[in-house]
């Protein structure tokens, strides 16, 4: 994938012998991760047009804040939330052409094949860090699901598709229902805390 965007940045399109040449991998290995060379070119492309402005929005919400209290991590959940949702038309028409490339596949079943949205999980993921000790491994793995459900290329299809919604206002529902899980997984760390034990923010 990194081969490929490289490859990518210099303004050609690459054939499958310049990604494996460049990665130091076998055109066998490539399909072992991609079944087509089509999902490959169009996730690396997705990937090198959004991955800037998400890690940007990231690393500027740690700023704002440091004690990785709740207003912090909401605001670097905000802020990845916003930046997923605000994408060219050329990108999204792309999105969808990855969902359309990636759907009917079944699901990879390696450790280290990348599975559709990998991407968006370590956004998430990474948003989230300063609650990971604080939730605990099944609450964190419950809140990254669901914030994988509310984030990313199918909840825009459902907001444009089923909902008939704006760009603006898919993006402030894809806020909003980020927020409302975010609270829900705070209070429910709350209600499992022993009795008279103080929650301490990491």
């Amino acid at each position: 994938m990194n081969a490929t965007i490289t490859l990518l940045a210099h303004g050609t399109t690459p054939s499958i012998d310049d990604v494996a040449a460049a990665a130091e991998v076998s055109r066998r290995t490539i399909y072992m991760y991609f079944p087509t060379f089509d999902q490959l070119l169009i996730d690396a492309t997705v990937g090198a047009l959004s991955q800037e402005s998400v890690d940007r929005a990231i690393v500027i919400g740690a700023e704002d804040s440091g004690d990785g209290g709740r207003d912090d991590v909401e605001e670097r959940v905000e802020r990845m939330v916003r930046a997923l949702h605000r994408v060219t038309p050329e990108v999204e028409r792309l999105g969808r052409s990855l969902i359309r490339l990636t759907v009917d596949s079944p699901a990879p079943t390696g450790r280290d094949v990348p599975r559709r949205g990998y991407r968006r999980v370590e956004w998430i993921e990474s948003a989230l860090s300063p609650w990971r000790a604080r939730l605990g491994p099944a609450r964190w793995r419950r809140l990254v699901a669901g914030l994988a459900m509310v984030v990313g290329w199918e909840a825009l299809i459902v907001q444009r598709d089923v909902c008939g919604l704006s760009a603006a206002e898919g993006e402030e529902l894809s806020v909003w229902a980020a927020r409302a899980l975010l609270r829900a997984a705070l209070q429910d760390e709350r209600k499992r805390r022993r009795p008279g034990q103080r929650t301490r923010r990491t």
